[in-house]
């Protein structure tokens, strides 16, 4: 398959107003995201705003973590957030992710959803390892931390 989609959803009990600010501050990503403690040593900048449209992160890591950006390139309080993620190594890729935030009975269901197309060595890649099941429970654990995050906010 030439196009890919991960998606995961998790209910994360408290309002969005709670859970927003989390996501949309790469600032707030280092208590809660999946990639974090891939390499300890990883080199991290940021630039542009601090929050919101035009925040941007960039890193460069060892083999696991590659390097890449990210920015935010919308932003709608309490309701959805894109993330422009392009990756310079291992693979170059660019793979729109949103979250958004849609209130459900007991909290907030947040739905982390990446998108991407394997062209070049990812294409020959693609045809041994699967996008969803490579990087859904990586997903799966970053909901969870960002749930344990939202809760130790509340504390």
């Amino acid at each position: 398959m030439s196009t890919y989609e991960v998606r995961r959803s998790a209910v994360i009990p408290a309002p969005a107003e709670d859970i927003f600010p989390l996501v949309n501050s790469f600032h707030e990503w280092t208590k809660w995201s999946p990639w974090e403690s891939v390499d300890p040593g990883m080199d991290r900048r940021y630039f542009g705003s601090d929050a919101g449209v035009g925040a941007g992160y960039e890193w460069s890591g060892n083999r696991k973590a590659g390097s890449g950006t990210m920015e935010i390139v919308e932003s709608v309080p309490s309701s959805e957030i894109k993330v422009r993620l392009q990756f310079t190594k291992p693979f170059k890729a660019l793979n729109p992710t949103s979250f958004t935030f849609t209130p459900v009975p007991g909290g907030t269901e947040v739905t982390w959803r990446m998108t991407g197309e394997n062209k070049g060595a990812a294409k020959v890649f693609a045809l041994f390892m699967n996008m969803d099941k490579l990087v859904g429970s990586d997903f799966e654990r970053g909901l969870k931390s960002l749930t344990e995050a939202v809760a130790a906010r509340k504390s």
